[in-house]
């Protein structure tokens, strides 16, 4: 079955979702995230990874500033600042596809947009700071809002989650009536139904197997399910094949972007997963 083709509009520009799956590459700028912490802290090895992943096939590049890893704590927004601004007026200029900014705070998201960032990728689905969709709104920016239970410090302590499928696209459809409320466009926003935040395995596995419920809110479907604990395998290697597969099978149940640190390698994953799509009737 075919995705539906939309339009995404940026801050800059507009980009055609549908045809072929996008992949945005993961950069985090911090000292403490869940898989690669610490390894692209310093703006200078940041800067570098981003034209890398431009190179490699990366249409997005989606830096994150604060870690979402389960048992993290919020840090505050000078901090975040911080650790966003060098890197940032480091790529000013230097990409030709656009960056997203992992943030839910309004002032992070204002600074970043003015610093060249064109999407926000709100992880909190607008739950943290309600006046972030104003914020986005107000610049003209692409939103991503991505559906979370609690905060990654509390995650643990989450029981099941019922309906996981129903109950992740009903909250995702209320967050978007908010966003609205606060003056952002459809045609800038982009639904994520965030696997693993705050969900359990078997939660984020039957997220995948029912993304196609999410077409029900009319809107581009965005994933990330690179190098999430529910896949982990006995070593690196073994975790990027599970990494492969999960992305597959967002591809082939109507995503439209995913999200990956491995741009490289998910490149060919997401090809073929194309390939297969468009052959579907």
């Amino acid at each position: 079955m075919p995705r539906k083709r939309s339009i995404w509009k940026l801050h800059d520009r507009e980009i055609q979702l549908g045809d072929n799956t996008l992949l945005a590459g993961v950069l985090n700028v911090t000292p403490d995230s869940f898989s690669d912490g610490g390894q692209f802290f310093d703006p200078d090895l940041a800067y570098a990874r981003a034209l890398q992943m431009e190179e490699q096939g990366a249409d997005i590049i989606d830096i994150g500033a604060e870690s979402t890893r389960p048992g993290a704590k919020l840090i505050d927004e000078e901090e975040e600042i911080r650790r966003l601004i060098p890197v940032l007026k480091r790529l000013r200029g230097k990409l030709a596809i656009p960056i997203s900014v992992d943030t839910y705070k309004s002032n992070v998201a204002a600074r970043a947009i003015e610093l060249g960032a064109e999407i926000i990728n709100d992880p909190s689905g607008l739950t943290l700071d309600p006046s972030l969709a104003k914020v986005v709104s107000q610049h003209n920016a692409g939103l991503i809002i991505n559906h979370m239970r609690g905060t990654p410090d509390s995650w643990a302590r989450l029981g099941p989650l019922p309906d996981a499928s129903g109950t992740v696209r009903r909250e995702l459809d209320a967050c978007v009536h908010r966003a609205r409320r606060a003056g952002m466009d459809l045609l800038r926003i982009v639904i994520d139904p965030g696997l693993g935040f705050g969900k359990r395995k078997d939660e984020s596995a039957r997220l995948i197997a029912d993304l196609r419920q999410l077409e029900m809110l009319n809107l581009p479907i965005h994933i990330g399910p690179s190098r999430k604990s529910f896949l982990a395998q006995t070593s690196p290697q073994a975790t990027l094949m599970g990494t492969a597969a999960a992305v597959t099978a967002c591809v082939l149940h109507g995503a439209h972007i995913v999200r990956v640190h491995d741009v490289l390698e998910m490149l060919p994953v997401v090809q073929v997963a194309d390939s297969i799509l468009h052959a579907a009737p």
